[in-house]
């Protein structure tokens, strides 16, 4: 595993599922790590588990006041600041001929500005500093038309555009952050499951075990991914072997997204 001591971590969206599993692998390299999430007590718990010198604080990704409280809370218990991991997202299910306006647009808030906000008070903090780096969180459904997840398709392929473009603004304006993003594929988190019955709810699969069936069939590698293949994937992103990766995608998809 890569040698992550020394550095600071903020994780969103880390009280469970991929984000909880991403800031323990940061964690087991070496990284402090602040757990970022709405869910208070999960947070904490997480944050804890991970022992001494790690922390937890509240973080609502929408609001660009929380995330400046957050960065500055995270900044003083670490002493800096030098990874963020742009992880917290969400999914709602629906047919395009369905879609519910106020769910579209809360999908766009979390996932798109949550993402841009997350990179502003990264730059910010880590401009003039030595340098950081960023990771965001796209997924598999920005390089494929995978049915029932049109709108947030749509929020994770701006995300790709951010990384891409954050990476050139902080080159050029010499803040020596790298950014970069990972697609992954399906894991069989909660959202994972949740999109499996969804899209057999509304009658795009037979059953959620065909869903998911359909998944792996799409996957040369043959299999669902596991919280450790995205995990793994940030680590080496956050470390010193990444040094010259800088604006780009890595697909995390068992190359069902090729």
């Amino acid at each position: 595993m890569a040698d992550l001591n020394g550095r600071k971590a903020l994780v969103t969206g880390a009280a469970q599922g991929l984000g909880e599993g991403m800031a323990r692998a940061l964690a087991a390299a070496g990284a402090k790590v602040v757990v970022a999430d709405l869910q208070d007590d999960l947070g904490a718990k997480v944050a804890e588990s991970l022992g001494d010198g790690h922390g937890s604080v509240h973080l609502d990704v929408t609001d660009d006041t929380a995330w400046e409280t957050a960065v500055g809370q995270a900044t003083d218990l670490l002493g800096g600041l030098d990874i963020l991991v742009n992880n917290a997202g969400i999914e709602i299910t629906s047919l395009l001929i369905d879609l519910d306006a106020d769910k579209a647009r809360k999908q766009l808030e979390v996932n798109l500005l949550g993402t841009a906000l997350g990179i502003k008070h990264a730059f910010r903090a880590m401009r003039g500093s030595g340098g950081g780096v960023v990771i965001n969180v796209a997924s598999v459904a920005a390089t494929i038309a995978f049915p029932g997840i049109g709108v947030y398709s749509a929020t994770k392929s701006g995300v790709d555009r951010l990384t891409r473009v954050a990476a050139m603004e902080s080159g050029k304006l010499g803040y020596g952050v790298r950014v970069n993003c990972i697609y992954p594929g399906l894991v069989p988190t909660a959202m994972g499951a949740g999109l499996a019955n969804d899209v057999a709810r509304i009658g795009l699969f037979g059953s959620p075990e065909e869903a998911v069936g359909a998944v792996v069939g799409l996957t040369p590698s043959g299999r669902l991914g596991e919280v450790a293949d995205m995990a793994s994937a940030v680590v080496f992103l956050a470390s010193d072997e990444a040094s010259f990766i800088n604006g780009v995608g890595l697909p995390v998809d068992g190359g069902m997204g090729m």
